[in-house]
């Protein structure tokens, strides 16, 4: 299912990023700037409250800006955004949770829910690194890896709504177990949990290296640990990002040859918190893997613009342009 086009706003709308942890919210001007902000916390294991903390959160920023014309929320899972509801989210606790019709009857405004991957890349493509650059896909690098499609200026869905999974593509047969079921998906390889994981089976060829002096022991190593340690100079952490980056550009391959975008943007915590020493390997591997790379324009992999607001942004945008 398409979305809505890129184009100009009316107005200021709330935006809701729902996560595992917090729930962050902002208002926004219809250029992409934050009015005002506000976070709860997240009761993951109880759908009813998280729809209740979506409604409580809105309700709180419409008394600091009451001209608001829309609520959007962005979350985590399978979101059919054509029925307003989350399917299943495999860290939160909801199933066909009908969050669009709950939030709009209990607000008065018109409400639009999407995936939190999806809200991101839209504000990335409205207002941060990718504006102005047609096709393009945003992968999000973070505990996992998610991703959203920008074509023809708009969010590409799918049929059901369920489109751009990436995280769950198999780009390594028979490779690390993934919670989903399967084996060797893209984010067993080069998520910030990857990192983590991968760094906790090898220390013990590393006993000197920053990443065990500062995780105190090989079981609470994680991949932020192994990002710090990594910007710090820290050998072997350096070899287990850029190991993660290749994984990362040979899926962003498979990518590109399949979508032929004009630009993939890289965000989420992961990435941020690695730059390119995550990137530069990926855009290496992108250039060794992607087909007849020799005859095709250049594709850039770059960095997002907005950071942790993307998702707000994105969803309060969408939000305003589906009225």
């Amino acid at each position: 299912m398409a979305g809505p086009a890129i184009g100009s706003g009316i107005g200021p709308a709330i935006g809701i990023d729902v996560g595992g942890t917090k729930i962050a919210a902002a208002v926004v001007g219809d250029d992409g700037a934050i009015i005002a902000r506000d976070a709860i916390a997240t009761a993951a294991d109880a759908p009813n409250a998280i729809a209740t903390g979506i409604v409580k959160i809105a309700r709180e920023l419409r008394g600091v800006a009451p001209s608001v014309c829309a609520v959007g929320i962005g979350a985590a899972g399978l979101v059919d955004s054509a029925r307003g509801m989350i399917v299943a989210a495999p860290n939160l606790s909801y199933r066909n949770l009908a969050i669009r019709d709950l939030v709009s009857a209990r607000l008065s405004l018109p409400a639009f829910v999407d995936n939190d991957a999806n809200t991101a890349a839209w504000a990335e493509a409205r207002f941060g690194a990718g504006r102005g650059r047609g096709d393009q896909i945003m992968i999000t690098v973070g505990t996992g890896i998610g991703g959203g499609l920008i074509l023809g200026e708009r969010v590409y869905r799918g049929v059901h709504g369920f489109a751009a999974e990436i995280g769950h593509m198999i780009v390594l047969p028979g490779g690390p177990s993934c919670p989903c079921g399967a084996r060797g998906c893209f984010e067993q390889l080069a998520s910030g949990n990857a990192i983590g994981r991968i760094a906790r089976e090898r220390i013990e060829a590393a006993p000197d290296s920053l990443v065990l002096e500062r995780a105190g022991d090989a079981a609470a190593i994680t991949g932020e640990i192994v990002g710090r340690a990594a910007r710090d100079g820290d050998v072997f952490a350096r070899e287990i990002v850029a190991e993660a980056g290749r994984w990362l550009g040979i899926g962003i391959a498979s990518l590109v040859n399949v979508f032929d975008p004009a630009v993939v943007i890289v965000g989420g915590g992961a990435a941020a918190g690695t730059g390119d020493l995550l990137l530069d390997p990926a855009r290496d591997a992108l250039r060794e893997h992607l087909t007849l790379a020799v005859h095709r324009p250049a594709v850039e992999i770059v960095p997002a613009a907005l950071g942790n607001d993307a998702g707000a942004v994105g969803a309060a945008d969408l939000a305003r342009s589906a009225r």
